[in-house]
């Protein structure tokens, strides 16, 4: 019977050994550099230390001031095809030109017969308006002192004096477009004097999410630029003039990142903030659990542009559709040196943590596994020996 159960447990322990796995939130350290070194694996690990941060927090960011460099403030309005204007014309004294249109329908004198307003009209295709006594008169790709000029001395025979003051009323040609999902839709007329990106955005209804969360998308002869709210507030040199036909688009876009493995918590997680690094998300994580966590075992999964790949030393591996390369950056935490790194280490967008299980905890399990298995055999034999 002894013999038995000596097989039954010998059995037991083979049957364990020979099983695949046992269960685990994710790889342990060493098998991940284990995977890394292997030479189909199309990812590499960089260490994280000084250089590696200096390079990340080197990275040029996307930028208003930078991508438009070459526009200053717009020149001065000119007026287009579809604008509305209003003519207003004066004469030095009563009983001139337009004395007789004082009752003429559609026209509007004041002061006696020494002014009379013409009804508003818009600048038609061929880019003109239509002027009494001075016939069609170009409008458009002028400003309007250019257009009063031009009136006044086609009258200058006719009238007393003459003096067209002309007026803009409303304006289709020298405006941007804001739009987006947390602004209210508009196209806003350019002043004279010149509008700032925030003095439009504002003049649509301003945007109305968090700053943290919205980014400002600019469109500008079919080059496009995105960049947060919160650089464009912080950052007056980001505050650039507006262009006649801009494409403003507000975009609420909360940042997260995901978290896995040996934390508080396995989830994706907001920032709620501009920017965090990485010992802020492993806070928000929950942080390393004391009878878990491997501390050389914190590991950031991110692709990078090709740039920034060789900038750090690592192999650019194409492994994504737009040409990005999969990094994974190994932090030790063992260290004191780690924590500071950590401090630097910028989180984007989209970005995975994993912290390993260290090795005594798969150790654990193994046991703990082993005993499931021969607790009833080490029993039995318990047993049978009270027995004989």
């Amino acid at each position: 019977m002894k013999t038995a159960a000596i097989f039954a447990f010998v059995a037991a322990i083979t049957s364990l050994a020979a099983c695949a796995s046992i269960p685990t939130a994710g790889p342990t350290t060493s098998q991940i550099l284990d995977q890394a070194a292997q030479p189909q694996s199309r990812f590499d690990i960089v260490d994280v230390d000084y250089r590696v941060v200096a390079t990340q927090t080197a990275r040029p960011a996307a930028s208003f001031r930078s991508r438009f460099q070459d526009y200053g403030k717009p020149p001065s309005p000119r007026i287009g095809i579809g604008d509305t204007l209003s003519v207003s014309i004066w004469e030095a004294a009563g009983g001139g030109l337009f004395g007789a249109l004082e009752t003429t329908p559609g026209a509007t004198p004041t002061g006696g017969a020494r002014s009379i307003a013409i009804p508003e009209q818009v600048v038609a295709p061929d880019g003109a308006i239509t002027v009494p006594y001075a016939g069609r008169v170009p409008a458009a790709g002028r400003t309007p002192l250019d257009v009063e000029q031009t009136i006044d001395q086609r009258l200058a025979e006719r009238a007393i004096e003459p003096q067209a003051i002309v007026t803009v009323t409303k304006s289709v040609s020298d405006d941007a477009t804001v739009s987006g999902e947390v602004v209210g839709g508009a196209r806003v007329p350019l002043s004279v004097r010149g509008d700032r990106l925030l003095d439009v955005i504002a003049a649509a209804g301003g945007a109305k999410a968090p700053l943290y969360e919205t980014f400002v998308r600019l469109s500008r002869g079919g080059v496009t630029v995105t960049i947060p709210m919160s650089v464009l507030v912080s950052d007056p040199a980001e505050n650039i003039y507006v262009w006649p036909d801009d494409i403003i688009t507000l975009v609420r876009a909360p940042q997260t990142f995901s978290a896995f493995g040996a934390t508080g918590y396995d989830t994706q997680i907001p920032f709620n903030a501009d920017q965090i690094n990485l010992a802020q998300a492993i806070a928000k994580a929950g942080g390393l659990q004391d009878l878990r966590a491997d501390p050389d075992g914190v590991f950031l999964f991110r692709f990078e542009p090709p740039a920034v790949a060789r900038a750090l030393g690592a192999p650019a591996y194409a492994t994504a559709p737009d040409g990005t390369a999969a990094i994974l950056y190994h932090l030790n935490l063992r260290q004191a040196a780690g924590y500071f790194l950590a401090q630097r280490f910028p989180i984007e967008n989209d970005d995975l943590i994993y912290v390993a299980n260290a090795p005594m905890t798969e150790l654990q399990k193994f046991f703990l596994l082993l005993s499931t298995i021969t607790g009833p055999v080490i029993s039995g034999v318990v047993v049978t020996r009270g027995t004989q």
